[in-house]
C-alpha cells in the first residue's frame, strides 16, 4: 500500500498532485481546501439512457446543479476539466447506487464501470470559498479542518422526467457585517451554486437543527455570526437516489473530483482542448 498522505500535507499541492494521491490510495480524505484556485466539481455518473433527462433537469436547476463538464459515453475522461483525468480513480471516494440504495461507499469504481455510463460534472461551492477567505470572510470548516455542513430543505425543484425533489444547502456563519460583501463575492461564480439562496432562519427553508446536519460536519456559529446557506451539489445524489435507477454513481459528500482549470474560468471550461 503507497503511503498514507494527510490533508494537511496536500494542501499546498497542485490539482494534478492530489488527483495522483487519491489516483494511487495515498488520500481518501476530503478536498475542502485543496488546490486552491482550481474548480472542484460534484459529480453524477449515470446510465446514457437517462442523461438527457437528467441534463435537462440540471438546466432547469442551475443554483445546486451548474453543469461543469460532460463526459462522452463510456468515456472516464474529461478533457474539458483536465488531460490526465480518469473518473473511475481520481475522487477520494465514490458512493455507488443499485435501485434507489446504497450499495457500496468506495476509492475506486474500475470495477462497476460500463460501457453506457455518462459522467455529468457539476460546480461545487468549495469553489468560491478561496475567494471569501482572500478577503479575509472566515469559513468555518476550512478553519477547523472540517467537512462542511449539508442540510436537507423544503426547497422545491423544478422537475424533469423522473428526476424531481428537494434542494439540498451548503452552511457557513458570517459574520453580519460582512453578509453583502459575502453575496457579492459568491454571484461571480454561478458555475460553483453563485450567491446564496437564504440568509438567517433555518427554520424558513425546512432545516430543524443545524447541529444536526445531514452530510458533513457540525460547526460553531459565533457571537456576531448569521448562518448563510447556499445551494449544494449533494441536491442531485437526493434526486439520483429517489429516480430508482438500476445504477448511478457519486461522490461522496466533501470529496470532490479537483479540475486543472481556474475556479473562475468559465470560458476555459467550455473551449479548453
Amino acid at each position: 500500500m503507497p503511503r498514507s498522505v494527510s490533508h494537511t500535507a496536500l494542501v499546498a499541492s497542485s490539482a494534478a498532485e492530489v488527483r495522483s494521491a487519491i489516483r494511487n490510495k495515498s488520500y481518501d480524505g476530503h478536498t475542502a481546501g485543496l488546490a486552491a484556485g482550481k474548480l472542484q466539481c460534484n459529480l453524477a455518473i449515470l446510465p446514457e439512457k437517462y442523461a438527457l433527462d437528467f441534463l435537462r433537469f440540471c438546466q432547469r436547476n442551475p443554483k445546486p446543479c451548474p453543469i461543469v463538464g460532460v463526459s462522452d459515453t463510456g468515456d472516464p475522461a474529461l478533457p474539458t476539466l483536465g488531460h490526465d483525468i480518469d473518473i473511475r480513480t481520481d475522487v477520494s471516494k465514490y458512493r455507488v447506487f443499485r435501485n434507489g440504495a446504497l450499495s457500496e461507499e468506495v476509492t475506486d469504481i474500475s470495477d462497476v464501470w460500463t460501457d453506457d455510463l455518462v459522467t455529468v460534472a457539476l460546480g461545487c461551492s468549495f469553489t468560491f470559498e478561496n475567494a471569501l477567505l482572500r478577503n479575509d470572510i472566515p469559513v468555518r470548516h476550512i478553519e477547523k479542518g472540517l467537512n462542511v455542513p449539508m442540510f436537507r430543505t423544503n426547497i422545491d425543484l423544478v422537475p424533469a422526467g423522473r428526476f424531481g425533489g428537494k434542494m439540498v444547502v451548503t452552511m457557513r456563519p458570517i459574520p453580519e457585517a460582512q453578509i453583502d460583501q459575502t453575496r457579492e463575492i459568491c454571484g461571480r461564480y454561478p458555475q460553483a451554486h453563485g450567491a446564496p439562496i437564504a440568509v438567517g432562519d433555518p427554520a424558513k427553508i425546512g432545516i430543524a437543527d443545524l447541529s444536526r446536519p445531514d452530510w458533513g460536519d457540525t460547526v460553531e456559529i459565533k457571537p456576531g455570526e448569521i448562518p448563510v446557506y447556499w445551494a449544494c451539489g449533494v441536491t442531485p445524489q437526493n434526486v439520483l437516489l429517489a429516480a430508482d435507477l438500476p445504477i448511478c454513481i457519486t461522490h461522496s459528500p466533501g470529496h470532490m473530483l479537483i479540475a486543472d482549470v481556474a475556479e473562475d474560468a468559465e470560458t476555459t471550461i467550455l473551449t479548453h482542448n
